[in-house]
C-alpha cells in the first residue's frame, strides 16, 4: 500500500494506538477527489469532518470493498473529458477577449476552489505539526520532507506583484510567464505590474498554487485562535508564580532561600540562575517562579493581552505593614485577577506586628481567612526559613483548587517572559511553555521573529530536547529579539512562518510612524458608542492621603446600574511611570489631584499615549468624571409627533408606485420624517417617506392647509381616507441620579 501513514505509538493510558491515514492520502490512492472520498465515508457512517480526518488503516480494506467501481471510473472519465476540454480550448490559435473572459471565469473558479483546499492544508500543517520523541527525529525529518515533496506547491505573493517578480517566485524564465499571459490574453512587460487574479491564473499553469499576502494574514488569525481543549486531554501542569511587594520587604530572600533550600533538600548542588525563572520540586509536584519584577512584569505582558502568571505571592515586612508599592502590587494583582497569598516577612525582628499587617491588608480588600475572609495569610522568616515549608504547601493548595492544566498534546504555545541579544549566541528569548511540548527542531512564530529552535536550557543551564507546559526555557534560533509578553507558536510551515513574522513586522513600523489616538475621554466616548466600554477606569493620585480617600469616596458614589467608576489603583505622591504603564495596560485615565507627573511619567504617557489629567479643585474633577459618566449612559428616544395628514386621492405613476395625495390636516411634514399610516383607528404601516413632493416639485416641507403627494417606501396599499401621522425619534440626554 503506497499510502504515507501515521505511525502508531502508546498513548497516555498504554494502549497501543493503530495506524491511521488520513482521507487525502486515501483519496489519491483511490484516484478519488477528496471532498467525493469524504461524502462517500460519511454516508457510509464514518465521522468525518475534512480531507484532514484520519480513518484507521483497518477500516480501508472495508471502504474500498464497498466503493464501487465506476466510481473512480467516472472520476476518471470526468477528469479526462476536463482535461480535453481544457487542450481544446488552449489551442485555439486566436485568443478573442469573450473566449477569454469565459475561460478565465471558468479558471477562475477552478482555483478558487483549489485555493480553498489548500489554504486548509497549509492551516492543517501549521496547527497540527507532526510530534513524536527524541529518539524518532530522523523519521520525523523524513516525513515532513516526504509531505513537502508529495504535496502541491504554493508560493505566496503580494496584491501586486511584478511579472519578473511572479517569474523570480516560480523559480522560471521571464519569457516563460509573458508567454503563459499571452494565452490568457495578457499583454505585460517584465516590469509591469499584474494584479493577483491574473498571477493565480499564471501559476496555475505551471501547476502553482498561490496565497496573497491578506490570505497569510487570515491564515494567521486561524493559526492564533486556539482551539477548545478535550478534559481528557488535560493534565496538570506546574503552578507559575510571581512574587511581587515593597521595596526591601525581602522578596529576593525570600526567592533564594526557597531556590537553596530545595536545592540542598534534592542534592543537586549549586545553582546557577541562567535564566529569570526557575522550578522546585515539593512533595513530587513542581512549582514555578518567576524571578523579575512583579507589577512590571504584570503590566507588560497584560499591555500585551499575555497571562504568565497563575498565583502571586505578595511579600509584606511585618515591621513596616503596607507600604506605596505593596498597594501597587495589590492593584496589579487584582487587575491581573489571578489569586493573591500574602507572605508577612520578618517576623523575627523586634517591633513585627503580623496582625497590624492584616488589619491594613483588610482596608484594600484582602481579608485574612483567619477572620473570615479568603485570603491565605503565612507568616514567614526569608532569614531563619520559618514558615517557607506552610508557605510552599499553601501554593500547592491553592494551585490544586485552581484546577491548573495544560494539554500536551497540542503544538507548543509559550509566552516570552525577557529576551535580549547575545553576542556569541545571537537573539535569546525566555520562554515559559503554556500548553503542548517544544521540542529542539521545531519552526516558531514569536511576535516579529521567527526560527528553529536550535537550542534550548533549563533554568539551570542543562542542555534540554524538550519542554513540556509550565516549564521555562531558554530558546535559541529566532531571527529577531522578540518582546516580554509576545507569545510563541510552534508551526510546521518555515515559509508561512516567516511571512507572518514579517507582516507583523511592517505592521509595528508602520505603527511606530503613525502616532495613535491617546486615551482621552473623547476616545473613551467613542468607544461608548461601539458598545465596547460600561465602565471608567481610572488611576488617582494625590498630594495627601486624606485628599486622595475624599476624592475616591466622592468617586465611587458616582455610576448606577448601567455605568460605573473602577479605580484600579490611588496612591500618594507625585505620577510616575509605574501609573501611566498600569493606566495604559487597563484603558485607564490618570487623575492627578495636587501633584504632577515626573520626566519618566510625561516620557511613558507620550510613549503609551495615555491622558493625564490634573486638577487643583476636586469640584473640577468631580465635574469632568459625572460627564464621562452620562456619556456612557444610553441616551432616552423619545417620539415627537410633527403633524398629520388626510390621504384624500391616490394616484398609480409607472416605473414609480403608487402616491398618496394628502391634505396636511395639522402640523407639518418634513422629507426626514417617520411615518405610520391608520386606517380605521389601526395603525396598518409604519416606516420612512419616499418621496415628498408639492405639485411637480420635490419639496422639503408642506406645512398646514397644503396639499402634498407623499410616496411611501416599501409600502403601496394606500388608500383614499388613510391617516398620515408623521413623527421624529429624538435621543434625550440622561443624567446620573445623585
Amino acid at each position: 500500500m503506497n499510502l504515507k501513514k501515521r505511525r502508531s505509538g502508546i498513548n497516555q493510558n498504554g494502549v497501543i494506538e493503530m495506524a491511521k491515514i488520513r482521507i487525502h492520502e486515501l483519496a489519491k490512492e483511490l484516484n478519488m477527489n477528496s471532498k467525493d472520498l469524504a461524502d462517500r465515508l460519511r454516508q457510509m457512517g464514518y465521522s468525518v469532518k475534512n480531507h484532514m480526518s484520519t480513518i484507521e488503516e483497518k477500516e480501508i480494506a472495508k471502504i474500498k470493498k464497498n466503493l464501487k467501481p465506476k466510481d473512480n471510473r467516472n472520476n476518471k472519465n470526468n477528469k479526462n473529458k476536463k482535461e480535453t476540454k481544457d487542450a481544446v480550448s488552449t489551442s485555439k490559435p486566436e485568443v478573442k477577449e469573450k473566449d477569454f473572459r469565459k475561460r478565465a471565469q471558468v479558471k477562475k473558479d477552478e482555483l478558487s476552489q483549489k485555493k480553498k483546499q489548500n489554504q486548509k492544508v497549509v492551516l492543517a500543517k501549521v496547527q497540527n505539526p507532526v510530534r513524536g520523541r527524541s529518539s524518532k527525529r530522523k523519521r520525523r525529518d523524513y516525513h515532513r520532507v516526504a509531505a513537502k515533496n508529495t504535496e502541491p506547491k504554493t508560493i505566496i505573493i503580494d496584491n501586486k506583484v511584478t511579472v519578473q517578480e511572479l517569474a523570480n517566485s516560480l523559480h522560471v524564465n521571464g519569457s516563460e510567464i509573458i508567454k503563459k499571459l499571452i494565452d490568457l490574453g495578457v499583454m505585460a512587460s517584465l516590469n509591469q505590474v499584474i494584479d493577483s487574479e491574473t498571477a493565480t491564473l499564471a501559476a496555475s499553469e505551471f501547476g502553482v498554487d498561490v496565497v496573497v499576502q491578506d490570505e497569510v494574514v487570515e491564515l494567521e488569525e486561524e493559526v492564533l485562535r486556539e482551539a477548545l481543549d478535550q478534559p481528557k486531554d488535560l493534565k496538570p501542569k506546574p503552578p507559575v508564580i510571581t512574587v511581587m511587594g515593597h521595596v526591601d520587604h525581602g522578596k529576593t530572600s525570600l526567592l533564594d532561600y526557597i531556590r537553596h533550600s530545595n536545592v540542598i533538600a534534592t542534592e543537586a548542588g549549586g545553582i546557577t540562575q541562567h535564566i529569570g525563572a526557575y522550578q522546585i520540586e515539593i512533595k513530587g509536584k513542581k512549582i514555578t517562579f518567576l524571578d523579575t519584577p512583579g507589577h512590571e512584569a504584570f503590566t507588560t505582558m497584560r499591555a500585551r493581552g499575555a497571562q504568565a502568571t497563575d498565583i502571586a505571592v505578595l511579600v509584606v515586612a511585618a515591621d513596616d505593614g503596607v507600604m506605596p508599592q505593596t498597594v501597587e502590587a495589590i492593584n496589579h494583582a487584582k487587575a491581573a485577577e489571578v489569586p493573591i497569598i500574602v507572605a508577612i516577612n520578618k517576623i523575627d525582628k523586634q517591633g513585627a506586628d503580623p496582625d497590624h499587617v492584616k488589619q491594613q491588608l483588610a482596608e484594600y480588600g484582602l481579608v485574612p481567612e483567619e477572620w473570615g475572609g479568603s485570603t491565605i495569610c503565612v507568616p514567614v522568616s526569608a532569614k531563619q526559613g520559618t514558615g517557607i515549608d506552610q508557605l510552599l504547601e499553601m501554593l500547592l493548595l491553592v494551585a490544586e483548587m485552581e484546577e491548573l492544566k495544560a494539554n500536551p498534546r497540542k503544538p507548543a504555545r509559550g509566552i516570552v517572559i525577557e529576551a535580549e541579544l547575545d553576542k556569541g549566541r545571537g537573539p535569546a528569548a525566555t520562554v515559559l511553555i503554556q500548553n503542548g511540548i517544544l521540542y529542539i527542531g521545531d519552526q516558531i512564530l514569536v511576535g516579529i521573529a521567527s526560527g528553529k529552535v536550535r537550542a534550548m536550557y533549563d533554568f539551570k543551564g542543562n542542555r534540554i530536547e524538550k519542554a513540556s507546559p509550565g516549564t521555562p526555557v531558554e530558546i535559541l534560533g529566532l531571527s529577531e529579539v522578540p518582546a516580554a509578553g509576545d507569545l510563541l507558536y510552534a508551526v510546521d510551515d518555515e515559509r508561512l512562518a516567516r511571512q507572518i513574522a514579517e507582516k507583523r513586522f511592517e505592521k509595528k513600523r508602520q505603527i511606530e510612524n503613525v502616532v495613535p489616538e491617546k486615551v482621552t475621554l473623547e476616545e473613551l466616548f467613542n468607544q461608548i458608542k461601539e458598545g465596547k466600554v460600561k465602565e471608567l477606569n481610572l488611576v488617582v493620585k494625590a498630594d495627601v492621603r486624606g485628599s486622595a480617600e475624599a476624592l475616591i469616596q466622592a468617586l465611587e458614589k458616582m455610576g448606577d446600574q448601567e455605568v460605573r467608576i473602577s479605580i484600579i489603583h490611588s496612591g500618594v505622591g507625585g505620577i510616575t511611570e509605574t501609573d501611566v504603564m498600569l493606566a495604559s495596560a487597563s484603558n485607564a485615565l490618570v487623575i492627578g489631584f495636587n501633584v504632577r507627573p515626573d520626566v519618566n511619567a510625561k516620557e511613558a504617557a507620550e510613549t503609551e499615549n495615555v491622558e493625564i489629567m490634573l486638577y487643583r479643585v476636586i469640584y473640577e474633577a468631580l465635574d469632568d468624571i459625572k460627564a464621562a459618566l452620562e456619556g456612557l449612559l444610553e441616551p432616552i428616544h423619545k417620539e415627537v409627533s410633527l403633524g398629520r395628514a388626510e390621504v384624500r386621492n391616490t394616484f398609480h405613476i409607472p416605473k414609480v408606485g403608487v402616491i398618496a395625495g394628502c391634505y396636511m390636516l395639522e402640523g407639518k411634514v418634513t422629507r426626514k420624517s417617520n411615518v405610520r399610516v391608520v386606517r380605521d383607528g389601526v395603525v396598518i404601516y409604519e416606516g420612512n417617506i419616499e418621496s415628498l413632493k408639492r405639485f411637480k416639485d420635490d419639496a422639503k416641507e408642506v406645512a398646514q392647509g397644503h396639499e402634498c403627494g407623499i410616496g411611501l417606501e416599501n409600502f403601496q396599499d394606500v388608500k383614499d381616507g388613510d391617516i398620515l401621522e408623521f413623527y421624529e425619534i429624538q435621543d434625550i440626554k440622561r443624567e446620573l441620579k445623585s
